[in-house]
């Protein structure tokens, strides 16, 4: 099994992925939220691609990149800047290119037959995503998708050929398939492998959920989340780059005008209550913050009408998935003890699709985070003794 499972490509892991939704490097940024409330995916693409008669094409494919990738967290903090608060229209027309975050690394291009090991390290090295050329599949699925991306997808030539991408928690989920090849470590607790950081970011309940902004773009670099606490550090509740990802942009004005306790209630999936709506309203009125109010109108209120903003410029209204009741869109933070196994920590986060879990005592004391990161240097450290014992292995024989 370990020989196996050391023989592992990455190919292996692509089995089933569907093609990433794409957009090219001069879409705007309105185009980006119309593309994710279509496709339902949580990011996008961000390609590069020169068709220019003087590129020389390798194998008769010409060169394409994938530059990046964007979500609507990207979006919102964009939107959150003090001179796009003003003006989020003017701010959805400008390119996506200046939303892209400035950090190297963050996406890999891989080749299919590339080794698992390999894919470990890039991702361990910083890369969030991986991108893996893929067979062009029709299938059903991938059909709806093309159809309802063929605005963008039609501007971006790969020369017929389609690309998935993997994460940390791909990587994960096919470990776990052959997690018996790690035994006995996934059966030890969390505390006594000492992967538990006890480094977090956290804010205060009554905290400005302006003041936050640092710490979600923090926290949407690293793939964890932030934690809301009490006086005593008691952990209530959290603000989640995911659950801030299966928002629409119209969370802007919310973190904009509420604190984050009441962030936290109003990107509940059941959907942000009245009076919390109401408030944000009244505080976009205060702040004369006439264009982003007349966004959340015409998102909340299908008869409220505006000649200063339409679907079209606010990126698309209420279509698509992004709506007021996603189940991704969750505040109540997932927990686990330092004495839970490895094992258990590790489904736990894989059934709630979240990269992390935070580690707390039995009053809900905040300790610390567990994440994917630390579960994959785990793993790597033991694929690492595996090796060396397949090559001794080999060596007698």
């Amino acid at each position: 099994m370990a020989h196996r499972f050391l023989a592992s490509e990455v190919s292996d892991l692509c089995v089933g992925k569907p093609p990433l939704s794409s957009l090219p490097a001069t879409a705007t940024v309105s185009d980006a939220i119309f593309a994710l409330k279509r496709s339902g995916d949580i990011n996008v693409g961000i390609w590069s691609c020169n068709h220019s008669d003087s590129i020389v094409a390798v194998n008769d494919v010409v060169p394409c990149r994938c530059i990046g990738k964007l979500c609507m967290v990207d979006v919102i903090l964009y939107l959150c800047k003090e001179e796009n608060l003003s003006r989020p229209v003017e701010a959805l027309q400008t390119s996506v290119l200046d939303l892209l975050p400035k950090v190297k690394g963050q996406i890999r291009h891989l080749e299919p037959n590339s080794s698992l090991l390999e894919a470990i390290d890039c991702i361990l090295e910083g890369a969030q995503n991986l991108i893996i050329p893929i067979q062009k599949t029709t299938t059903r699925t991938n059909q709806r998708k093309n159809h309802l991306n063929k605005s963008f997808q039609s501007t971006i030539n790969h020369n017929g050929n389609e690309f998935c991408w993997l994460t940390r928690e791909d990587v994960i989920r096919f470990i776990l398939n052959s997690i018996g090849v790690f035994s006995p470590i996934p059966t030890c607790t969390i505390e006594s492998l000492n992967i538990i950081n006890t480094e977090t970011l956290t804010v205060h309940y009554d905290d400005p959920a302006i003041s936050t902004l640092p710490l979600i773009n923090r926290s949407h670099l690293n793939q964890t989340s932030i934690a809301i606490i009490n006086q005593d550090k008691t952990l209530i509740g959290e603000i989640s780059p995911f659950a801030l990802s299966c928002c629409d942009e119209t969370i802007a004005a919310a973190i904009a005008s509420l604190s984050a306790g009441d962030l936290m209630a109003y990107i509940d999936y059941s959907g942000p209550p009245e009076d919390l709506i109401h408030l944000v309203k009244m505080r976009l009125q205060e702040r004369n913050l006439t264009a982003m109010l007349d966004m959340v109108e015409n998102y909340y209120d299908p008869s409220f009408s505006s000649t200063s903003s339409s679907d079209e410029e606010f990126g698309g209204g209420k279509n698509g998935s992004m709506g007021r009741s996603n189940p991704g869109r969750r505040s109540e933070a997932i927990v686990c003890h330092p004495w839970n196994t490895l094992m258990a920590v590790i489904v736990q986060m894989i059934a709630h699709r979240v990269s992390y879990a935070w580690v707390v005592r039995e009053d809900y004391g905040l300790i610390g985070i567990v994440t994917f990161t630390e579960i994959l240097t785990q793993f790597r450290s033991d694929i690492g003794s595996l090796n060396t014992c397949e090559e001794e292995s080999t060596k007698l024989q």
